[in-house]
Order: structure tokens, then C-alpha cells, then sequence
């Protein structure tokens, strides 16, 4: 039988040594069929890294595309453009991979057509650290499979077992490559900042396809959880990517969900990262509560201004340019 073919997908920005061991662990991997895609956000890398890239370019073991923008849902929309496989597989640019990563991902859509995307476990540094790493989840409770609240229920980290699933971590996800075109899915590139809820979006929208979104706990890669480099498109530290942190929630409710679970999405968040209640577990202080609740307003008066917009623009800024925006390698 011939395997399914696998375009792995590696959106990068102001990225480095970690993006140089992680497409070292792409390129040892055992599946026979699969290319990698780098789409580079990064203007100038370091001398290392650009010949690193450039080596590999030339070989013919990468697809190096550079781009003069940063948006990591449009560096995705590229990299599905120019896709190949039967299968893309979205990996961040911070990652290591055990060996037979992509076999554990492929072996999921193998003769079961009900699975139109995979999601794999994270070994998150952090979380796993704030939890001992000795927290085990064996079946996700019925709120994960809710749109008004799953964000606070789906818990790819500490589950071990498989099972269908809302949504998926977008640093370890696959999906089929046919349904992007047969339904005209695409990531949306109104999601700023780290783009946090960019790919709980798309999930939601994939949900016109009637495929299953399934969690596969094999399908594990560790996330190192740099903190500087990545796509984020906007400074940590920034008021702008405080008040786009809320943006993207609150656009994201209004882009997919009812009335009913808008509001109760938008209660859980001010529950949660506003005043701070678990699972956020965020400071008390009352200073701090209203700074946050200040970013809170500004950020529902900024997505709401982005969902009516959305009535006649769909924001896709970078693909609408794409021949535009490409620099050459």
C-alpha cells in the first residue's frame, strides 16, 4: 500500500537554534514520503542559521520560503498553498520530535475516513512543570466538547487517552489536505499578536466538514515554549498585545458561537483572566484586576469592530498578496 503522503509545515519568526533542531528532528524522521515547508517571517537571521537554511534549500531537503510580513495564520494559508501531501501536519518552530512522530500521526487517517485531522499530545514545559508532571487525564469531562467553554476544559497535555476532540494545540496538529479545498477552509488572518484562538477558529470551522477531530496522545512532541522569537507578531510586553489577547477571544466567540455561548464564554474569560480564578490563576491584586478588565473592554470594543467588518471583509491580508508579498529565496 502506498503511505500517505506528508507535508510538514513550519512557520518560523526571529527564530534560531531552536529552529535549527527542530527541522534537524523533522529531517530524522523514519515515514518514506513527506517534505518539509519553512515559511520565514525573519528578515535577517543569524549568519548560522541562514546558511543552516540556505544548505538545506539548495539540497532539496526544505521548501525555504521567505515572506516580509508576520502573521502566523497567514504563514499556515502559505504553506497550504503550496502543499503537497495528502496530510500537512502544523508544527511550531520550537519543538522536538521523537523519530516516528509523523508515523504516529498518519497511522490515525489509515482506513478511517470519519478522521479529517489529528491532535497530538504537548509536553509543555510549563504546564507539565505547574502540575509535577504526575496529573493524568484518562477521558476529557463533557465541557471539552463545548464551544462556549471547551477552552478551559481540553487539556492536551495531561491526557493519555484517545479520543475526539474539539480542537487541537496548533504547535501539533495534521489535517487532511483535501477538505482545505473541498470547503474552502483557510486560518484567519485577523488573529494578531501570538494569534492565540487562531486555531481553535479554524477547529470550529472545521466542524462543516463532518470529520472527526481526534486526539491521539502518541502523536506527542515536547513544546519548548521559547520566550523570545516565535510569531508573535507583537511585543509580549506591549498594551497592543494585551488588548489583541482579548481581541482574539472575543472575535472568536463572535466569528463561531450562538448568543448563548457567547456570553458564556466571554463570563468564563473575565472569570478567569481577568479576575485571575483558576485555571488562570492569575494575581489578585486589585491594581492589577482593573489593568486587566481595562484590556478586557478594549478588547471586546476592538473585535467587535473586527466582526462587523467581517460582514463584507474577510481579512485575508497576506493571501490576497501573496505573489506580491514573496521575496525570493
Amino acid at each position: 500500500m502506498t503511505p500517505l503522503s506528508i507535508s510538514v509545515v513550519i512557520p518560523t519568526f526571529r527564530r534560531e537554534a531552536a529552529l535549527r533542531d527542530t527541522i534537524a528532528d523533522v529531517l530524522k524522521q523514519e515515514y518514506p514520503q513527506f517534505e518539509v515547508i519553512v515559511v520565514d517571517q525573519t528578515a535577517d537571521h543569524e549568519p548560522e542559521t541562514d546558511r543552516y537554511l540556505q544548505d538545506l534549500s539548495d539540497g532539496g531537503k526544505i521548501a525555504w520560503y521567505r515572506v516580509n510580513w508576520a502573521s502566523l495564520p497567514g504563514a499556515r494559508n502559505y504553506a497550504v498553498r503550496r502543499a503537497t501531501g495528502d496530510i500537512i501536519v502544523f508544527i511550531d518552530d520550537d519543538v522536538q520530535l521523537e523519530p516516528h512522530y509523523l508515523e504516529t500521526h498518519a497511522r490515525n487517517y489509515r482506513d478511517r475516513p470519519e478522521v479529517g485531522a489529528v491532535a497530538g499530545r504537548v509536553f509543555d514545559r510549563m504546564k507539565l512543570a505547574d502540575s509535577g508532571g504526575a496529573l493524568k487525564i484518562e477521558d476529557l469531562p463533557p465541557e471539552a466538547m463545548d464551544p462556549g467553554i471547551a477552552w478551559y476544559h481540553i487539556d492536551l497535555v495531561h491526557t493519555i487517552k484517545p479520543q475526539q476532540v474539539l480542537s487541537a494545540r496548533g504547535c501539533n496538529m495534521s489535517f487532511r489536505r483535501e477538505l482545505f479545498d473541498k470547503f474552502g477552509l483557510h486560518f484567519d488572518e485577523r488573529y494578531r499578536g501570538s494569534a492565540v484562538r487562531e486555531e481553535s477558529d479554524f477547529c470550529l470551522q472545521f466542524r462543516k466538514t463532518n470529520r472527526q477531530i481526534w486526539y491521539d496522545p502518541d502523536a506527542s512532541l515536547i513544546h519548548l515554549g521559547e520566550e523570545t522569537g516565535g510569531c508573535h507578531d507583537i511585543g509580549t510586553k506591549s498594551v497592543q498585545y494585551q488588548i489583541t489577547f482579548y481581541h482574539n477571544h472575543f472575535f472568536l466567540g463572535l466569528h463561531n458561537l450562538t448568543l448563548g455561548q457567547c456570553l458564556r464564554f466571554f463570563a468564563k474569560l473575565f472569570d478567569c483572566h481577568v479576575l485571575g480564578h483558576p485555571p488562570c490563576n492569575k494575581s489578585g491584586s486589585p491594581l492589577k484586576i482593573v489593568v486587566r478588565f481595562g484590556f478586557y473592554k478594549l478588547g471586546l470594543l476592538k473585535a467587535m469592530k473586527t466582526w462587523v467588518q467581517s460582514l463584507w471583509d474577510d481579512g485575508q491580508i497576506y493571501s490576497r498578496q501573496d505573489e506580491l508579498y514573496q521575496l525570493p529565496r
